[in-house]
């Protein structure tokens, strides 16, 4: 099941960045499918290591539970923690399991396959379905709830910021005067309101991503977890994020960079960059070989850092 649930992009290439040590403490914040999860245990050979997985969507856990039903999860003496929960509360859990340092973390920030390819979720215009989008099903605002209630300035600004659709105003006015007529509570109400083309796909697909980044809060979730994470990382403790799209990828480099959220780089009296980071991988692609056999590969790219020990 793990397989149709999702495949992760360049998993090896992210779990030699992450170097994981075989009595180590290591957090996947996307857990997913588990494919992450399973290599990084698979790693964890000696008494003493700890992996804890987050997923605020609790098919994940459940289909964890079935990989392990069918003898899928790695045995060993490595303790595996799951956490039903949104990985920007990463301080909060690990404040909670006593956890005051970590030896690696892995972010692989791509929507699962399952959500795409689930019709009822809503994420994808491909199927008719109620205008969903959540990653958590107990949150109590959906797309629809956002589409029906936001005002046309708001609704083009997220189109702009979050799909970067140059006509996004024209989008929001369609939908503002399409909604005044009827609500729009599933997909192909929104396509239709949208005034879109079916054959306009990509740009469908940037309006869509557009609420669903809104209604997860997902760049907000991101700035939070990578605080956590700078935070929490021993020296010499590594980070790898796998990202899909400009807004995340951007906002990862800089960080990565950094060592802040402003991207601003700080230097020293003597002109030495002041960051917490070391770069190990600034944004590896995925190979054509790969790509062929998971297209969905195509748009990753993978940095992985390493935080410092002269700090």
């Amino acid at each position: 099941m793990d397989e149709v649930y999702h495949i992760p992009a360049m998993l090896h290439e992210t779990i030699a960045g992450l170097a994981v040590k075989p009595a180590g403490t290591y957090v996947d914040v996307t857990f997913g499918g588990g494919g992450h999860s399973r290599a990084i245990m698979n790693g964890l050979t000696q008494d003493g290591g700890r992996l804890f997985s987050f997923d605020q969507d609790i098919e994940a856990f459940q289909n964890a539970q079935l990989q392990m039903a069918d003898g899928k999860w790695p045995t060993g003496n490595a303790s595996w923690t799951f956490v039903h929960s949104n990985f920007r509360y990463l301080r909060n859990w690990m404040d909670y399991y006593g956890v005051t340092a970590i030896d690696g973390l892995l972010a692989d920030l791509g929507v699962s396959f399952h959500h795409f390819d689930c019709p009822e979720r809503g994420f994808s215009f491909r199927f008719s379905a109620p205008l969903d989008m959540r990653m958590n099903q107990t949150a109590k605002r959906t797309a629809a709830d956002i589409v029906n209630s936001y005002s046309e300035e708001d609704l083009a600004r997220i189109f702009y910021l979050y799909g970067e659709l140059n006509n996004g105003r024209a989008i929001a006015k369609n939908i503002c005067r399409a909604r005044g007529q009827k609500a729009i509570l599933r997909t192909e109400d929104l396509v239709s309101a949208s005034h879109i083309p079916a054959e306009r796909s990509k740009e469908l697909a940037r309006l869509f991503q557009a609420l669903r980044i809104e209604v997860n809060d997902e760049l907000g979730a991101l700035r939070e977890m990578l605080v956590a994470a700078r935070d929490l990382l021993a020296p010499g403790g590594r980070i790898a994020i796998l990202t899909y799209h400009s807004l995340e990828d951007r906002l990862v480099k800089n960080f990565l960079r950094s060592g802040n959220l402003d991207g601003t780089i700080e230097k020293d009296f003597y002109g030495n960059i002041l960051t917490p980071f070391t770069l190990i991988e600034k944004g590896r692609e995925a190979t054509p070989e790969e790509v062929a056999v998971n297209p969905r590969a195509r748009s990753a790219k993978l940095r992985v850092a390493e935080k410092r020990t002269d700090l």
